[in-house]
């Protein structure tokens, strides 16, 4: 129960533990007060202890120490954390069940868009070439580059022309068709701000037809450079007048933003292809972008008009895929492409390889799907 220790002087001094830790009547410590127990039988003959000693020295003194005393000293206040408080019974209420989560809809800005007709053919129409189309949506991660370059790739097969301009800063279109960025001496970037001629910077890639116009991340510098220069929302346009009647596609890979490098390429496009994911979060901000669209349309570019929706990542496995299709197609109608792009990881690897998937893995379903979509798009061969 206890240590002790005889002391030279004859007394006797008698150091009892409580739950770990030294009492001694010095320290003037508040301990809690517990019924004395027995003392076990003594066995040392030398040093006899009477259980009225060990009773005395258990006991709390008569003359508590204040609260605020003991609270100062570290050792009372952890030594309060151990005692034995005997705490009111709180009744607890018994926790509510989880509510059941009910359909919920997009919150989709469909005031933009305008009602489909309901007597027009609910299939994609074709425009005759040359098209240039901006694959533009300001939502991250949904597919954008992948699909302009995939896309392309597939109209270069059929026998199309077809120019990737990487508007992005990250270039990850460059990457993606194989483009080294230490092999070329000029990008996007010195064609947007230092005037430099578009077909200087158009490299050709390892697929017949397909050429695209690099990018690096100079292009990110852009956005602050261009705000004090003249004419700053057309300098793309101007671009690519010399280049229209070479090329029978030109995909405009734009950045994920709304900043002035996508108003460049929604302003030299004529048409805008909007790829969307088939998720809640893809759909939460089509309706900006579609003011935007609308806000370059009055002011700069009459002729542009969305005229392809491409629905990417699709997974047949999830009602949500299916029900954000089935939203998509009932307010944009004939502009959705019926073939959907699936969520392959093959489609993923390619760009690591710097190959479109249509060359990576000929016969997977990404590439199938591509190519089923280049042929929606374009209208069949060439």
């Amino acid at each position: 129960m206890g240590d002790r220790e005889p002391q030279p002087s004859g007394g006797l001094t008698v150091r009892v533990r409580i739950r770990g830790r030294d009492q001694r009547p010095e320290q003037g410590k508040r301990w809690p007060e517990e019924p004395p127990e027995a003392p076990e039988a003594q066995t040392d003959e030398a040093s006899p202890v009477s259980t009225e000693t060990v009773t005395e020295t258990v006991s709390a003194p008569s003359a508590p120490t204040p609260v605020a005393e003991v609270s100062e000293d570290p050792v009372s206040v952890a030594d309060e954390m151990y005692e034995d408080v005997s705490t009111p019974e709180v009744d607890v209420p018994a926790p509510r069940p989880h509510p059941q989560p009910g359909p919920r809809r997009a919150s989709v800005d469909w005031s933009e868009v305008p009602e489909p007709d309901p007597e027009a053919d609910t299939a994609y129409v074709p425009r005759p070439v040359p098209r240039i189309m901006a694959v533009a949506n300001q939502k991250g991660g949904v597919g954008k580059t992948t699909t302009a370059v995939n896309l392309g790739a597939g109209l270069a097969e059929i026998g199309f022309r077809v120019l990737v301009i990487d508007l992005d800063p990250q270039g990850n279109a460059t990457t993606g068709l194989g483009i080294d960025g230490r092999s070329f001496e000029l990008s996007m970037y010195d064609v947007v701000m230092r005037d430099a001629k578009l077909e200087d910077a158009i490299e050709p890639t390892s697929m017949k037809n397909l050429f695209v116009a690099p990018a690096t991340i100079d292009l990110a510098g852009a956005e602050i450079e261009l705000v004090p220069t003249f004419s700053r929302e057309l300098k793309l346009r101007r671009a690519l007048e010399s280049v229209i009647g070479d090329f029978d596609y030109i995909l405009i890979d734009c950045p994920p933003s709304l900043g002035l490098i996508t108003v460049n390429g929604l302003a030299a496009a004529d048409e805008v292809l909007v790829p969307i994911q088939c998720e809640y979060y893809a759909l939460e901000g089509l309706g900006q972008l579609l003011r935007n669209v609308h806000l370059v349309q009055a002011n700069l570019n009459e002729k542009l008009e969305v005229t392809t929706i491409v629905l990417t990542m699709y997974d047949g496995r999830t009602k949500l895929a299916e029900q954000v299709a089935e939203e998509v197609r009932k307010h944009f109608g004939n502009k959705v492409c019926r073939n959907v792009i699936p969520r392959t990881v093959r489609i993923s690897e390619a760009p690591s390889f710097g190959q479109p998937i249509t060359a990576f893995d000929p016969s997977s379903r990404g590439a199938i799907a591509y190519r089923e979509l280049a042929k929606e798009v374009s209208g069949g061969a060439s």
